[in-house]
């Protein structure tokens, strides 16, 4: 039997969730012989790992501890896209003036309905990460604390299980930024946000990365006068410069304060409320809350797993070392997700995953530095990206040209309201090969796998400027920026020559 688990608020939705992700009754099976696979860590990553060997025949054993799912299911990808979601509506019925629709003034938001709904659409998802799904699928899982006892052994309680391979899938969680008086005063991460039932009126997000710009966002729209506190000059650091500052007009209109290039100096409680004394260029102030929110980065999960007795190499703050064939310092441990990439994202554990698969069970030769890995920022409107950057061009000294099709000169967009984000695409210079592309679109994350799939099949803009799309879609503006690659091949030169032959066919 393994140790209850209970989700706030306790209602029949996270009951549901609970129960198939990490149930009560749950009973361990009896270890039988040398595994070929043993998976630490039921996130994508470690799902994917298991239920694919399985699949292809193997014996695997996938370990848990907590709530299988990981991250993705129980406090991250879909929790936070249902709230964006509900944000959007909210956010849409204000703006239903500008297409001609009367609202009642003074939209409401049901913050408590918001996240009900939240909890039963995750409750509804969950059966695809459940135990029982693994079980059928012929994975041996065992819920409980993992932990090696040498370097082809792991012990869950009083089983202990051999491996001719393992997976260390353990993920990551969100960073505790190291601010006097935060503890004491009490705050919320992803990991806690998603148990709210009441709507705190006024939010302190800190962290100016993705999940700080997404939660304030979302908040804002629901009602929370929301400040946005961030070191750095801008939001999402990572991000095209272009895309960031508007995306900074976009929050500030949602009624998101920005506090950027702030220091937090300390954190203290008065009464019922928080305070958090700033410094910035501007000098000392102070910030008066009810709750705040710590997006501030994520701690790959290393600790408790007795890695030294395996032979693997770690480091707390990027985790676990790994090869470009995701091997540890042990030939026989692999890794794959949060824990030792820099891409912690969902999509880029499920391709790890299957890397690990090729090259654990089947002597292949796959390589993690091959995989094209996009990534979207889900603020409204979205930024997607994949490749290089121009930043990341300058720096490796890439000389590249850049096209770039604003979503105001592209129809659909002129139709749906929603003109005020673009298409950027790199090539390298002289060439039509793409190096990277950034879109600031409604639904950018779909835009951006039209240009994924290229790079990845070695497709360039010649081939995009001959695909046709719908008329009218957003995705036109990636056509019209090939397009606009394909004109400069139009030299003065070849034009002469062009009207020459033209002039000789009249």
């Amino acid at each position: 039997m393994t140790q209850p688990i209970r989700i706030a608020p306790d209602d029949e939705f996270n009951r549901q969730l609970v129960a198939r992700v990490h149930p009560a009754d749950w009973k361990n099976p009896t270890p039988v012989g040398r595994y070929n696979l043993v998976v630490i860590g039921a996130g994508t990553a470690g799902l994917v790992s298991a239920i694919g060997a399985a699949g292809l025949g193997a014996k695997v054993a996938l370990v848990e501890r907590e709530l299988m799912g990981g991250d993705c299911l129980n406090v991250g990808c879909v929790p936070s896209k249902a709230l964006i979601a509900a944000a959007r509506v909210a956010s849409t019925i204000r703006r239903a003036g500008d297409f001609g629709i009367d609202v009642p003034p003074g939209v409401r938001v049901d913050f408590a309905a918001v996240m009900q709904r939240m909890r039963r659409l995750r409750s509804s998802i969950s059966p695809n990460d459940s135990a029982e799904r693994c079980r059928s699928k012929g994975v041996d899982v065992f819920l409980g604390e993992a932990r090696f006892t040498s370097p082809d052994k792991i012990a869950v309680g009083d089983a202990v299980l051999s491996f001719s391979k393992a997976v260390i899938a353990s993920g990551a969680r969100a960073v505790r930024p190291d601010i006097p008086g935060l503890a004491d005063a009490g705050f919320l991460t992803n990991e806690t946000v998603f148990s709210l039932t009441e709507l705190p009126l006024r939010l302190a997000v800190i962290g100016a990365g993705p999940i700080g710009c997404e939660l304030a966002q979302a908040f804002a729209r629901f009602g929370a006068r929301v400040t946005l506190l961030g070191r750095g000059s801008r939001v999402l650091p990572r991000e095209d410069g272009d895309a960031a500052e508007r995306i900074e007009q976009v929050l500030a209109r949602d009624g998101v304060a920005l506090g950027l290039g702030s220091r937090i100096l300390e954190v203290g409680r008065r009464g019922a409320e928080k305070v958090l004394r700033l410094e910035s260029g501007a000098g000392s102030t102070e910030l008066v809350i009810d709750e705040i929110l710590v997006g501030a980065g994520r701690a790959p999960n290393v600790e408790g797993l007795d890695l030294e007795s395996a032979g693997v190499a770690y480091d707390t703050r990027h985790g676990i070392v790994v090869d470009d064939r995701l091997r540890t310092t042990n030939p026989h441990v692999y890794a794959a997700g949060d824990v030792c990439s820099p891409f912690k994202f969902t999509h880029a554990a499920d391709a790890m995953a299957r890397v690990v698969i090729q090259n654990a069970l089947f002597l292949g030769r796959a390589r993690a530095s091959r995989l094209t890995i996009p990534w979207c920022t889900y603020t409204d409107p979205e930024i997607a990206h994949v490749g290089l950057s121009k930043r990341d061009a300058q720096e490796r000294e890439i000389a590249i040209d850049t096209f770039v099709e604003e979503l105001r000169h592209v129809d659909r967009a002129i139709i749906d309201g929603a003109t005020e984000g673009f298409v950027k695409i790199h090539v390298l210079k002289g060439t039509d090969r793409i190096a990277g592309a950034t879109i600031l679109a409604p639904h950018a994350g779909e835009m951006i796998s039209e240009i994924t799939l290229a790079m990845t099949a070695g497709l360039g803009l010649k081939t995009l400027a001959k695909l046709i799309h719908p008329y009218p879609t957003q995705t036109d503006a990636v056509k019209r920026a090939a397009d606009a690659y394909s004109r400069t091949r139009l030299t003065p030169r070849v034009r002469r020559l062009f009207e020459k032959w033209l002039a000789w066919r009249r």
